[in-house]
């Protein structure tokens, strides 16, 4: 893992640059997978299923009683603590619901602004070695709290049938409709644009590979997507009140999601920084899944600068998906930050807290694009739909101002709708 001092501002952009590999190869493959989906449906998806998992898939949707087994075989640990962060993703989540706003903009005109959930919405839970089951409640739940009429969810079946029982499980707690056994890219496809068994959805969430990054992006064109969305990153601010051992266990916590994920820290001398360095490769060395974490830290950096100012600037320049806090009051410190997903307040508050049950969302805007892109929440499920009434009196009033700029716009139809209503000529005259 590198280290820089102190490097000039000059250097800043290739220092936050992604480990983002060319996709050229990647794309058109899932181009041709996209298209096959949208051409010959649950065909496509069975023949893929087969090709990409080893699984021969008679029925796509899981029955309620597959439901039901799958879901019994969950440890009572884990239902406790699916139980514990669903309470607290739900509270938070709950939390957010807006208000519907009322306003008389002046005498006569009533203008008002209502959420309405989306009606239908797919989610997308990676399967493999990290069945992400915690996905499952940070999108369901939102969901179902916003009103999302029907609630979809796909995610891969292994060769030997298998799809995780934590994610069957945690999609019951949610509540959510259709469980499908697809993956990949032709599982984003299939909800795009809908097959014999899987219904198309007006908007698709959820992490993945770069194949079904992509395959996001593409029919973003005509289905809405939660966000862009790359590799899994973490930048740590740390001075001298931080411990090296947490710094190094919170970069560890993101490089292990995969050989494209980066740890960043930022710290005010080379001493801690050798500190965390040494810390991250003794540690490493106890973890399971060492070659992710290997490739993940090849990439990942750290990055010595002196003031608390400069800490800053370079952490919104980076604008991390997590961005932790470990610093002297970390309070006033993130009153400065402008660009991140989500931020971790002090020693005690690990990404992983994040990641699983504090209550926030985890599925959060990666690769610099949190400069622009919230994370999810709950205004993800929903759309505002404006209202306005205007009275006789009303529109009697605002009539001069639509109109001269109706006129100054070239736009005569436009001054002639008021015109019309309020018995004035039309055409040329005023």
């Amino acid at each position: 893992m590198q280290i820089l001092n102190n490097p000039p501002r000059a250097e800043w952009p290739d220092l936050t640059e992604r480990n983002i590999p060319d996709d050229n190869a990647i794309e058109a493959s899932v181009v041709a997978i996209v298209e096959r989906v949208r051409q010959e449906g649950d065909a496509a998806l069975r023949d893929y299923a087969l090709q990409f998992d080893g699984a021969k898939l008679d029925s796509l949707e899981l029955s309620d009683e597959e439901r039901k087994a799958a879901a019994a075989l969950v440890s009572a640990e884990v239902k406790t603590a699916i139980a514990n962060a669903a309470r607290n993703i739900a509270a938070f989540h709950a939390a957010q619901r807006p208000q519907v706003v009322e306003v008389d903009t002046q005498n006569g005109v009533h203008c008002i602004q209502r959420a309405v959930p989306i009606q239908r919405v797919g989610l997308y839970i990676p399967g493999g070695q990290a069945p992400l089951f915690s996905t499952v409640l940070m999108l369901g739940l939102p969901a179902k709290i916003a009103g999302c009429k029907e609630v979809v969810l796909c995610t891969p079946q292994g060769r030997d049938g298998h799809i995780s029982p934590e994610i069957i499980y945690a999609a019951e707690v949610c509540g959510i409709n259709h469980i499908y056994r697809v993956g990949g890219a032709q599982a984003v496809a299939a909800m795009a644009y809908g097959t014999d068994s899987i219904p198309r959805v007006d908007k698709i969430f959820g992490p993945g590979n770069r194949y079904v990054t992509k395959a996001k992006q593409i029919v973003s064109r005509t289905t809405a997507i939660d966000m862009p969305a790359g590799p899994s990153e973490v930048l740590v601010m740390a001075d001298a009140t931080a411990r090296p051992d947490f710094v190094a266990a919170d970069m560890l916590s993101q490089a292990e999601h995969g050989p494209d994920s980066q740890a960043m820290l930022v710290c005010q001398t080379a001493d801690f920084a050798e500190q965390v360095k040494a810390e991250v490769e003794r540690q490493s060395a106890l973890l399971h899944r060492a070659s992710s974490v290997e490739h993940s830290l090849s990439h990942s950096r750290i990055i010595i600068l002196p003031t608390r100012e400069e800490m800053t600037d370079f952490a919104n320049a980076y604008a991390a998906e997590h961005l932790i806090i470990s610093m002297a009051e970390p309070w006033k410190v993130a009153e400065h930050i402008t660009a991140a997903g989500s931020v971790f307040i002090g020693n005690y508050s690990p990404e992983s807290a994040g990641d699983y049950a504090s209550g926030t969302n985890h599925t959060l805007p990666t690769s610099g694009w949190a400069r622009s892109y919230s994370g999810v929440n709950l205004d993800s499920f929903q759309r505002k739909i404006t209202y306005q009434e205007l009275s006789d009196e009303g529109l009697s009033a605002l009539a001069p101002t639509i109109i001269a700029m109706a006129d100054a716009e070239g736009l005569d139809a436009h001054a002639a709708a008021v015109k019309v209503r309020l018995g004035l000529p039309l055409g040329d005259a005023k």
